[in-house]
């Protein structure tokens, strides 16, 4: 038994980005440009990486920013699918295999660094697969990815839902549920991770229609997963008043539609001695009032307030 909550259906996504493999590079501009993000944040760590893995490599996005990145050693690259882990090889440099990161087939304490680039939003059980990768690290290894947030495709959400509901009397889940980045942070400590953080950037891109914005999505294997989504065909009609209704709402410059990608970051480092520590409770040596140069009032006095007014 398990407490894990099944949303989406793991073969498909497989099936889903072995398809997509081989024609990845005609629509992996989001792939690339987080991936940049994520080398860059790797640039201010002041450290090497004798062992790192690129966990959820695609097509080998990553593996390509990195290349010659004088901190890294070797970069280990794994994929869900196999036709991407085969997609992504590295002239043989480090291996490449199929790994699913719900069953992390990698010893524990043998990493440096765990990167991941838009793949963990397509996990069940995220808090198990953030103890994995806590896991593999050695003391004080650096953990980075990426994943799809909960504001990505809030246009599409919305359009196909008010649709449905117009076309067919009711509504199916059509587009995947994202992390929330407030609860980013607390789920990298569930996993036991120090110093996590959890940000935030938002990429929007504009699409002459609705139709052109599902096929880059099919192209890149970010179509619907869920496991409770329809299991039919849709109707004709649905799509069509999708298409009007985006449209209509969501009309940027040009007449062109446009789409919000929300990227969260997520940053943390598996446990060692050396990390700075919180400080014990009343172990403080300043008052705070002192510092914001403000009167400190005994507990239960009243503060005067000024006058509220409604807006």
């Amino acid at each position: 038994m398990t407490d894990t909550m099944i949303v989406f259906d793991r073969a498909v996504v497989r099936r889903r980005r072995d398809r997509a493999a081989a024609g990845l590079a005609a629509a992996d501009f989001l792939l690339r440009e987080s991936a940049v993000r994520l080398a860059d944040r790797l640039l201010d760590v002041t450290r090497s990486f004798p062992l790192a893995l690129d966990l959820g490599c695609h097509s080998g996005q990553l593996a390509s920013v990195l290349a010659g990145h004088a901190r890294i050693g070797c970069l280990l690259q794994a994929d869900f699918s196999a036709a991407m882990a085969t997609t992504a090889h590295n002239s043989g440099k480090c291996p490449t295999f199929v790994a699913d990161e719900e069953s992390l087939p990698v010893a524990p304490g043998s990493l440096d660094l765990v990167m991941s680039n838009l793949s963990l939003h397509w996990v069940n059980d995220l808090p198990g697969a953030l103890t994995q990768i806590r896991r593999a690290l050695k003391p004080d290894g650096l953990f980075l990815a990426t994943l799809f947030g909960t504001e990505t495709l809030r246009e599409l959400r919305a359009a196909l839902m008010e649709a449905e509901s117009e076309t067919a009397g009711g509504v199916t889940p059509r587009v995947s549920p994202f992390v929330d980045v407030r609860d980013a942070g607390n789920l990298l400590t569930r996993a036991g991770f120090n110093l996590p953080v959890a940000d935030v950037d938002v990429i929007t891109v504009t699409y002459a229609d609705m139709f052109k914005l599902m096929t880059d999505l099919r192209r890149m294997a970010e179509t619907n997963a869920v496991i409770e989504r329809r299991k039919t065909f849709s109707r004709r009609a649905t799509f069509l008043r999708a298409a009007e209704i985006y449209a209509r709402r969501f009309t940027a410059t040009g007449g062109r539609i446009s789409a919000t990608f929300q990227i969260v970051t997520l940053t943390a480092w598996a446990p060692h001695e050396s990390q700075p520590k919180p400080l014990r409770r009343g172990s403080a040596t300043a008052r705070l009032a002192d510092a914001l140069d403000s009167t400190e009032l005994p507990a239960g006095d009243a503060v005067p307030r000024g006058p509220s007014r409604n807006t």
